[in-house]
């Protein structure tokens, strides 16, 4: 019926435009992770938020985005990547419009709660469709490295745009700001080829989609709310519990179905997609805590402002254009093991670094020598961790492949920040001078490191011997 019209968009096969639209959604989804937490004081004031429910502008999106970032994925194999896309664009941009219109907490965290659904929806069926355009070879090394750089700038300069939006504008334009990147996201993503032919082999596991999206938000929840009871009280230990019979019952659904399954358990046979994973869960668990630490020790400890405190990220994502720019050309050379390693080593030597900040600490030796090596090794290893986690894959999951790439970041963001949050807190006691703060966030740091350190022993165990991902001698010029 489109092909008939006159009027519909051409979607030819475009690469160029699907990694430009890609990229668009990616530095997106990765921006508004990190714009929202500089301006949560003023949308306290601005809203009339309690000191407790503040925090459900964060958990509200988390809880959303990581419980159906699987059920995303299996969307956009079975209905077609190009559809659920542009339909998750639309559900995005609507509700970051309506959160920046919002006149009650109640309003905004609905708004973000919705935020989540669209971003779960759109992230792994973008994702998708750059695997499928970039199947292999030398455009393949490079398409990730350009992600890779958009996706960690997003994440970086997400803090400098919240930091100056909410001190010059307001904090509704940390809501506002999505609205025009959708709409860009939206007309390029109109005009690309829609993919492989939507995998439709049977009738879909409904029993096994909802055990996982039950269990998935509920081990979130448990998590994020570890802020308000402690994770041996009897609240986060019967919601864990609660979450682990949920997952545990959808792999026995899993293993049992005639139907078409919500995740093929035979996927994670495959070393690459459970070695990334396994390494993403930890990298995500240490870059979120890593941002969150960081950017208390500038306000806190050292009294900058949100403006100023942002500013002091730039370093830190221009370091990660540098790292996947290098991955690129070392891309052409080195397996991908090679280049996680190496990249994870030296983000952990990075947060070792920032684990030393002091009291009456100084912008070169706190900040800016330790952010130039764990960003560049951050971005060492981003597109070399997307490359091996669809590895072999079938391109019929490759969408389910990319949703478990995001629920690892995601559920290690939400495991790590509440874990080392806990830490930091229980070394700052009930203190609350600059003094207590600064020693519980270096605490934080050094464990974000010993994380790291962590993913280099994955790589070493469960990907030293795959090769993932090293090109095609016919592909390297």
């Amino acid at each position: 019926m489109f092909q008939k019209s006159a009027t519909a968009p051409v979607t030819q096969t475009r690469p160029g435009l699907t990694l430009a639209a890609v990229a668009v959604v990616q530095f997106m989804v990765s921006l508004d992770l990190s714009v929202v937490n500089v301006g949560l004081p003023q949308i306290a004031d601005g809203l009339g938020f309690s000191a407790v429910n503040l925090a459900w502008v964060i958990h509200a999106y988390a809880l959303t985005f990581g419980g159906l970032l699987l059920l995303g994925g299996k969307a956009a194999d079975r209905y077609g990547r190009r559809r659920v896309l542009l339909a998750g664009l639309t559900l995005f941009g609507l509700a970051s419009l309506a959160g920046g219109f919002a006149q009650e907490p109640g309003h905004l965290i609905a708004a973000r709660a919705v935020q989540g659904i669209g971003a779960a929806t759109l992230a792994p069926a973008a994702l998708a469709l750059l695997t499928s355009t970039f199947p292999g070879g030398k455009p393949r090394v490079r398409a990730f490295g350009i992600w890779s750089a958009t996706n960690a700038a997003g994440g970086a300069l997400g803090v400098l745009i919240g930091g100056l939006l909410t001190q010059y504008v307001s904090w509704r334009g940390v809501m506002f700001v999505n609205v025009p990147m959708v709409a860009v996201a939206l007309f390029m993503a109109s005009r690309i080829a829609a993919g492989p032919p939507a995998a439709r082999a049977g009738r879909p596991d409904v029993v096994g989609g909802v055990l996982a999206t039950a269990g998935m938000v509920t081990l979130v929840f448990g998590v994020v709310r570890t802020d308000r009871h402690p994770w041996t009280s009897a609240v986060t230990l019967t919601t864990l519990a609660i979450a682990v019979v949920l997952l545990a019952g959808f792999i026995a659904v899993e293993r049992t179905t005639r139907r078409e399954p919500l995740v093929r358990l035979g996927l994670f046979a495959n070393r690459s997609v459970s070695g990334a994973n396994a390494f993403n869960l930890l990298v995500g668990a240490g870059m979120a805590s890593s941002f969150y630490f960081m950017s208390l020790y500038l306000q806190r400890v050292l009294g900058h402002g949100p403006a100023e405190s942002g500013a002091m990220f730039v370093p830190f994502a221009l370091g990660v254009i540098v790292g996947s720019v290098l991955a690129i050309k070392l891309g052409y050379r080195f397996a991908a093991p090679k280049l996680l390693a190496a990249g994870a080593l030296l983000t952990a030597v990075g947060f070792a670094w920032f684990g030393m900040i002091s009291l009456d600490g100084s912008f070169l030796t706190d900040v800016l020598g330790p952010s130039i090596i764990a960003s560049v090794g951050f971005g060492l290893c981003l597109a070399p961790l997307v490359s091996t986690a669809t590895a072999g894959v079938d391109p019929g999951e490759a969408g389910t492949a990319s949703a478990l790439l995001n629920s690892s970041r995601q559920i290690g963001a939400s495991l790590g920040l509440a874990a080392l949050g806990t830490a930091a807190n229980h070394r700052t006691g009930s203190g609350t001078t600059p003094s207590a703060l600064n020693d519980g966030y270096a605490l934080g740091l050094t464990l974000c490191a010993a994380l790291l350190a962590g993913a280099v022993i994955i790589v070493l165990a469960l990907l030293r011997r795959t090769g993932a991902l090293a090109p095609a001698a016919h592909d390297v010029p």
